[in-house]
């Protein structure tokens, strides 16, 4: 999967994996936020640091509306290239129209920051 295929379109990128629970405790606020913002231009992508079949038993119990690709442990070095220092999820970053970092946030997201990530588009 190739970045510049997002590029024009502000794109929030979660690093996340499915034996995280602040990761999957955020999951459905990201689930809302690409729901309500879609039609606003904004791209969804779930980058799971994981294995394949946890990750498909999970998103069949919780089926998620934004793209989710396997990033496996290759995804902590993806993160830490993005500015990921420890290499903690969950991890998200906010990438704009123009292909460059808007926002990095270690941790669980809140809906505060969901509200404050929307505005910048």
């Amino acid at each position: 999967m190739k970045m510049a295929t997002f590029r024009g379109h502000p794109l929030l990128l979660n690093f996340w994996a499915t034996w995280c629970p602040p990761c999957v405790e955020e999951l459905p606020l990201i689930n809302r936020f690409y729901t309500e913002n879609a039609a606003k231009g904004w791209q969804v992508l779930g980058l799971a640091v994981d294995q394949a079949d946890p990750v498909k038993r999970f998103l069949d119990k919780m089926p998620l509306k934004f793209s989710v690709a396997l990033a496996g442990m290759p995804g902590i070095e993806l993160s830490k290239s993005l500015g990921n220092l420890t290499g903690g999820l969950p991890f998200t970053v906010v990438i704009g129209a123009d292909g460059q970092i808007a926002q990095r946030k270690m941790g669980k997201i809140l809906p505060q920051d969901l509200q404050a990530w929307a505005a910048l588009t």
